[in-house]
């Protein structure tokens, strides 16, 4: 299936070839964010490593926010084409103005 959220495409095209994160599958993504987010904690990190953890996770954020969004955007469309597909005034049938 789709390997890869549906985003809209960037205008760099050196981001896309050498973004580490487009491999990454939500999961994959979320569960490395955790275990930065659990290195940060322990706050034993030098102050530059604390700051490359940091960016890392703000990235990974990033990568699991878009497949999120792709995924509430497939659940829409196909919300919306399931309605389509029930017809016309299908809501309507039980519905009336006397409470």
């Amino acid at each position: 299936m789709d390997a890869m959220p549906p985003t809209e495409s960037t205008s760099s095209d050196d981001a896309r070839g050498s973004d580490p994160l487009a491999s990454l599958s939500y999961e994959e993504a979320r569960d490395e964010l955790i275990r930065v987010v659990g290195q940060l904690e322990q706050g034993s990190s030098t102050l530059e490593e604390s700051i490359a953890l940091w960016e890392r996770g703000e990235a990974l954020a990033r990568h699991c926010e878009e497949w999120l969004i792709g995924a509430k955007a497939r659940l829409d469309a196909a919300r919306a084409g399931a309605g389509a597909s029930a017809g016309v005034g299908a809501g309507t049938a039980g519905s009336t103005d006397a409470e």
